[in-house]
């Protein structure tokens, strides 16, 4: 019933929201009535869960409202990619039930909640969109029974009964018998929303309007606990009460259901998830039947133990210092606790394998370890075993030299057992190996399952049998609830192959303990390593737990006695202006997560992407040049990232995640206009963009196919008829295009001669391919006439090619304007530079490195503690 605007408040200097009555509802007397009740029930509040009006009136016959704007999300629009976890379902739901309860007492029914009238935003939960709302009279007594009739607290009474308003689905059974609603009524729809955010699906359903009110009225939906087994039974009684048909059944304040909420998110018995209270009523059968017994014994032997009882040795929380000015990759920890190797590098350079004993003040690299990754130990703890340069490799750390073992194109993790086999993924979309340590031809043991939709099997961790291993199962072109996304087990025969839980983690077994990441947790879950079954319920280690940058690939590592991990962390980066002697000409905005830098065909702005760590997504941001000043473009709870201007610099066209989080990215588009952003081109492919073509023909992106060979691709758009059409797709990596002003010529970073080079290549072909740096080059960007071209080269300087083209394209020899010090990040675009040549905009680290890891000593106890 309303149009809502994003605007600036010049006399308060603050950005509001501002509704309005559309033109062609105004003439309805009805819905001006609504309007007005909206305006003047919210005035009434002053909560930090619901939206404030600041202003309303009316200016040329157009009705208005000014209202708090908000940044972040509608709960509909996170429900889209699944359900919550049970920390945000109860935080979420407390904060709505606050909101409900101040309502009600100041005696306002709202009448429509519902999923797309809760937003999320960086201060918690928001309730919006009283337009439906009502008062009600004072709650009396009748006979002997608590009631809440409603009345129109002056006029006519807008809502006479047999009136069916609000949304269906979440409409209690006394509102579509048109009856009169109270505060009870909304506690039903609160309970088809608390299900919605548990389960990810509708309390109620139907295949029409008749079939889902019919639903409503006479049927109740499945427990949580039947779709998610490991939620509390007391919030499937919380949200059964809720939706009682009778109002007398259900929760008769929004306070009471609220203390509900915060009484099981403290921790209780009731908090404990579903199957684990089944095994305990059977345990505790068999309890009392022993307790007579226990309890003589106890009392016989009680003064004597009590005096010999060891004392658990509770846990010890340390730190291990990191590299100075290192970033991390990846880690293992040795099988006797002793070593920890990782990858490292300096920002911008290669990675390699640094070990540190924790018996030794500092750590060493490990030679000849050059673009290391995935690290992994032998059982005896003396070899490290690694991928590097598109082979599986080992070496001795008492000073043998480094061996190739096979192939592994893209190995994505390893693992060693005791009779020399090693179980290995080659390559990021594929099925896992085995090969002797020695050598061989690797025989693979897992099999992509096509009707699950598998493209991946990763990150493997043999089990203490030697014979069995975990593993990651994951449809990389699925979201991240997807049922394919699970850790599962496998044989070295191949012939043993089973689900252990489904979530998309790496994990691995130590103490009698499954270790594995969900939501940023890492939890340990009881196993039985003989049975291959979970025995008991996960218990939580640590938050906030740093990934790779690979696909749910979280940095931990155990052995019986020690647990070592990297915390979260980012490390900032500026936007610093220099000329081309490298001499700072001024800032842009503060130290911040940015990724990819790119100014405005005008020159007059700059567009670039930013991490917010505390809503885990990327933000479009767009700075204006003259001011200084920035504003964000697009956000959400997703990734949104790789912003590229559109030739006449109205739109953006960007990269996000939104239809799959963390899994998979489309393309995406936007107006500077503030208009929504809309699906460019999708796929089941990642899509990046990269550069628009001057001419506005075509848009080069970055594809990583969700199947079949998973490199880093260049494809280019035709933007009239949305086709696509392959650049550059033989190397591993072809990355950071950007075509040339006239369009005849495309440059880009590819590794195929073993290192990141600069090429040049005729668009759209066919034609030649020239190389244009000389020793290794990223990020190309040329000058607005097309005669010089820029790149990052791998000693961090920015070069310059002096090139001309006529019926061939010709460059002279690099030359080295400044030295810069990049972004850490491997996602980053490190520089653009300006139409005439003379200004550069780096993307500069801020950062001193990785912090330091942290240990848990005796981490077992932790877990049993809690």
């Amino acid at each position: 019933m309303g149009e809502v605007y994003r605007a600036k408040d010049i006399r308060l200097d603050r950005t509001v929201a501002i509704k309005v009555l559309p033109e062609h509802l105004s003439s309805s007397s009805e819905v001006r009535q609504r309007f007005e009740r909206e305006a003047k029930t919210i005035s009434q509040f002053s909560h930090p869960h619901i939206c404030a009006v600041y202003d309303v009136g009316n200016e040329g016959g157009v009705e208005y409202l000014v209202l708090e704007y908000l940044e972040g999300e509608s709960l509909s629009d996170r429900l889209g990619k699944g359900p919550l976890s049970l920390e945000q379902t109860l935080r979420y739901g407390i904060e709505i039930a606050d909101a409900l309860d101040r309502a009600h007492r100041q005696g306002i029914v709202h009448r429509d909640l519902k999923p797309g009238n809760v937003m999320l935003a960086k201060t918690g939960v928001k309730l919006l969109d009283f337009g439906l709302a009502k008062t009600m009279a004072t709650p009396v007594r009748e006979s002997g029974m608590t009631s809440l009739p409603t009345v129109m607290g002056s006029g006519k009474n807008l809502t006479q009964e047999g009136t069916i308003l609000g949304t269906f689905q979440y409409m209690a059974p006394e509102q579509l018998e048109g009856k009169e609603a109270d505060a009870r009524t909304d506690i039903f729809a609160f309970g088809a929303v608390l299900y919605e955010m548990a389960t990810g699906r509708k309390a109620f359903s139907g295949a029409s309007q008749a079939s889902l009110i019919s639903s409503i009225m006479t049927a109740d939906p499945p427990s949580i606990s039947a779709q998610q087994p490991m939620s509390p039974p007391a919030l499937d009684r919380v949200v059964s009460r809720c939706l009682a048909k009778d109002p007398e059944g259900r929760w008769q304040s929004a306070a009471d259901l609220g203390s509900e909420l915060q009484w099981i998110s403290q921790g209780s018995q009731a908090g404990v998830p579903a199957p684990v209270v089944k095994r305990r009523i059977s345990r505790e059968r068999l309890v009392w039947i022993g307790l007579a017994v226990a309890a003589l014994a106890a009392a016989f032997f009680a003064g004597g133990y009590s005096r010999r009882a060891p004392r658990p040795t509770p846990p010890i929380l340390a730190t291990l210092s990191f590299p100075e000015k290192m970033y991390l990759g990846q880690m293992a920890l040795s099988p006797d606790g002793r070593t920890v190797a990782f990858t490292a590098s300096k920002a911008g350079g290669e990675p390699g394998i640094w070990v540190r004993s924790l018996d030794s003040a500092a750590a060493r690299p490990v030679a000849d370890t050059a673009e290391a990754s995935f690290p992994f130990w032998s059982p005896d703890s003396r070899e490290i075993g690694f991928f590097s340069t598109g082979k599986l490799k080992r070496v001795n750390l008492a000073g043998g030299h480094v061996v190739t073992v096979c192939d592994a194109e893209r190995g994505i993790g390893g693992t060693w057992n005791r009779e020399g086999t090693i179980v290995f993924g080659p390559t990021p979309t594929g099925a896992l190996y085995r090969v002797s340590a020695s050598g061989g031809q690797p025989v693979a043991v897992t099999r992509l399952d096509a009707a699950k939709h598998e493209t991946a099997h990763r990150y493997p961790q043999f089990l203490p049998d030697g014979r069995h291993f975990l593993y990651m199962a994951a449809n990389l072109a699925g979201p991240p609830n997807d049922p394919a996304n699970a850790i599962r087990i496998g044989s070295l025969d191949g012939k043993d192959d089973r689900l252990l839980i489904p979530v998309l983690s790496n994990a691995s077994y130590a103490a009698g303990r499954l270790l594995y990441v969900r939501d940023g947790t890492l939890l340990a879950q009881p196993f039985d390593p003989g049975r291959l079954a979970l025995t008991g319920e996960p218990a939580a280690l640590a938050q906030r737990i740093e990934s790779s940058r690979w696909q749910s690939d979280s940095i931990f590592s155990a052995s019986e006695n020690l647990l070592i991990y990297a915390p979260a962390y980012a490390t900032p980066s500026r936007l610093v202006w220099v000329d081309r002697s490298g001499k700072p000409q001024g800032s842009l905005g503060e130290p911040a997560l940015y990724l990819k830098p790119r100014i405005s065909p005008d020159g007059r702005k700059v567009a670039v992407d930013i991490q917010d760590l505390a809503k885990s997504a990327t933000e479009l941001w767009i700075y204006d040049l003259a001011t200084g000043a920035g504003s964000k473009l697009a956000f959400g709870a997703w990734d949104d990232n790789c912003p590229i201007w559109s030739p006449a610099g109205d739109r953006i066209l960007f990269g996000s995640d939104r239809k799959a989080k963390g899994v998979r990215w489309d393309l995406w588009m936007k107006s500077l206009d503030g208009s929504a952003e809309a699906p460019y081109v999708e796929s089941a492919d990642q899509r990046f963009p990269e550069d628009w073509s001057r001419d506005g023909r075509f848009v080069s992106f970055n594809t990583i196919p969700a199947q079949g060979r998973r490199n880093v691709q260049l494809w280019a758009l035709e933007t009239a008829q949305k086709r696509v059409f392959p650049v550059a797709t033989d190397a591993l990596n072809q990355v950071d295009s950007r075509f040339s002003p006239d369009g005849r010529w495309i440059a880009y970073s590819s590794d195929e001669s073993g290192r990141p080079e600069v090429y040049v290549k005729t668009f759209p072909g066919p034609g030649g391919k020239w190389q244009i740096s000389t020793a290794g080059g990223v990020t190309p960007a040329w000058r607005g006439d097309g005669k010089e071209l820029y790149y990052l080269g791998l000693d961090n300087k920015v070069m310059a090619v002096s090139v001309r083209a006529d019926s061939a394209f010709h460059s002279e020899s690099p030359v080295a304007l400044f030295e810069m010090q990049p972004s850490p990040s491997s996602f980053a675009s490190n520089f653009d530079v300006s139409a005439d040549g003379q200004k550069f905009i780096l993307n500069a680290a801020a950062g001193q490195g990785s912090p330091p890891f942290s240990l848990i000593v005796n981490w077992l106890a932790t877990s049993e503690k809690k």
